[in-house]
């Protein structure tokens, strides 16, 4: 194996590992769409950046914009109200917000493009520590701090940490990559009902994630793609041949 695929290999290690524990907190309260938002409106913070700042301020307009979408998912989490199509509403938001920004730049739809699912192929070795650091940072705070947390206050930092995730993840791999390494290792382990579903989600996270690198290495493919095509079509397979036919009665 090419010395050249290390470094994205230990890539999605990390974030197939710090993705599935929010994937399994997002399909517990049913807001499927929760993390696409966060992303889309990371995504935003990063054009934004490229738009008007020439790239400055990258990290902070990206990380502004997420934890933002993150405070109105929250304070949406607490009322009553339909919930995800409030979190549809925030995704086309930022979604028509990018391209608004990105219109009138001579490199926006190649930004665009890679901020939908980036050649991770080519990450530098030293973002993907940077980014393993804040990982590490946050499932700390995840470990020791957010169970004693209660109501909103806990909702409140489950997004926030969320969002902060998110910001790392699509400067580094794209919304779609994020998105699929976020439901699919869950989905699937969930829907397995596997004894251990982090163990589940994991190794079948990591199993798709490493089959699409190489595969994409060997066949000049685009790699962020590859991850997001092969990770869905193995979800849905998979969901469909181990769920239950609907009986009437429950239509």
């Amino acid at each position: 194996m090419s010395d050249i695929l290390l470094v994205p290999i230990a890539l999605v290690i990390v974030l197939v590992m710090m993705h599935s524990w929010f994937g399994m907190g997002i399909l517990k309260r049913g807001i499927i769409f929760t993390d696409l938002a966060i992303a889309q409106f990371a995504a935003l913070g990063s054009s934004v950046s490229l738009g008007y700042f020439h790239e400055e301020y990258f990290y902070l307009l990206t990380l502004s914009f997420a934890l933002l979408s993150a405070f109105l998912i929250a304070i949406a989490s607490q009322r009553k109200l339909q919930l995800e199509a409030f979190i549809g509403l925030l995704y086309v938001l930022g979604a028509s917000g990018i391209m608004m920004v990105l219109s009138h730049s001579a490199e926006g739809m190649e930004h665009f493009k890679s901020l939908l699912a980036s050649d991770i192929l080519f990450t530098p070795p030293s973002e993907v520590l940077k980014s393993t650091i804040i990982y590490a940072a946050i499932a700390l705070v995840l470990w020791k701090i957010y169970p004693k947390t209660s109501g909103f206050l806990k909702e409140l930092m489950f997004f926030s940490l969320l969002a902060l995730t998110v910001t790392s993840s699509v400067a580094l791999a794209g919304v779609l990559v994020v998105f699929v390494l976020l439901i699919a290792p869950a989905l699937v382990s969930i829907s397995l009902k596997l004894k251990r579903v982090y163990l589940g989600s994991f190794a079948f996270g990591w199993f798709f994630s490493i089959s699409a690198i190489i595969i994409s290495y060997y066949y000049d493919l685009p790699t962020g793609y590859s991850i997001v095509f092969l990770g869905a079509l193995l979800s849905c397979v998979i969901v469909l041949l181990s769920s239950k036919k609907v009986s009437n009665n429950d239509i």
